[in-house]
């Protein structure tokens, strides 16, 4: 008759203390925001796309540039063809009720269809806030007020993070690429995320600088067709070099030859 099987030892604890989680740097969680967006806009340099391509696809394509660049030009020709002669103004709640319905229109037309809204949206919500600003006022002009208050807002941003040495594409291009802020210890990455920032900066600066006078003087449809202008003939040049810039920090990685099968 066999006696008891001996029992097992008990593991060894261990009883180092665990390390803690270190929470997220301030520059961590602004860089995987940034790099969130501009993933989702298509904007990842670890794609591989081409440059045509990602200039392409941050516009929208054809749907998004029509989204964006639409409902202002239907106010500034609707304004500009209504013009008094006696007062010289324009029609602004005609101006701005066919603004607002052709924005609403892509937006239910993408909901129909379960495409995302976000850039519908945020034209309809946009082109909503900047006719509360004339409607409210009775001032055509006063509708480029979110415009200005938005150039103002990112401008001052890029501008800032340049000056500071954490450049906004630099911290966008850290999280894409998995090295979150180390690109700060390279000289040539900071250099040129520098100057990016600062390209960026002076766009909106530009805008500014070109548009705030038509403001002032009240000439509407100078000023709606400067901002056309300004738009995305001049955010999709901007897009590409910043594109090619980061490429060229950022080669494909190129796979190694597979040995031929014998």
């Amino acid at each position: 008759m066999t006696g008891p099987a001996p029992a097992e030892p008990d593991p060894p604890q261990n009883d180092s203390p665990r390390p803690e989680l270190t929470p997220p740097s301030a520059s961590e969680l602004v860089g995987a925001a940034l790099g969130s967006a501009a993933k989702r806009a298509g904007l990842d340099p670890s794609s591989g796309q081409s440059t045509g391509h990602v200039v392409w696809h941050a516009m929208g394509g054809w749907r998004g540039i029509l989204e964006s660049v639409l409902p202002g030009l239907i106010f500034i020709v609707v304004y500009t063809v209504t013009i008094d002669p006696a007062t010289g103004d324009g029609d602004l709640w005609l101006s701005l009720g066919l603004s607002l319905g052709i924005a609403a229109i892509f937006t239910i037309a993408r909901l129909i269809a379960r495409q995302p809204v976000n850039a519908a949206l945020g034209g309809l919500i946009a082109a909503a806030v900047a006719a509360a600003f004339a409607a409210f006022t009775g001032d055509a002009s006063n509708n480029f007020i979110p415009g200005f208050i938005t150039n103002i807002a990112y401008g001052s941003a890029f501008l800032v993070s340049a000056l500071i040495g954490w450049s906004l594409i630099g911290l966008t291009v850290g999280f894409l690429m998995g090295e979150g802020t180390a690109w700060r210890r390279d000289r040539r990455k900071r250099r040129v995320f520098f100057w990016l920032a600062i390209a960026w900066a002076a766009l909106f600066a530009a805008r500014l600088i070109v548009q705030l006078p038509l403001y002032f003087a009240g000439d509407v449809t100078a000023l709606g067709t400067l901002k056309l202008v300004m738009g995305l003939p001049l955010f999709a040049p901007l897009v590409a070099v910043t594109w090619l810039a980061v490429r060229a920090l950022y080669p494909p990685q190129t796979k190694a030859a597979e040995p031929p099968s014998e």
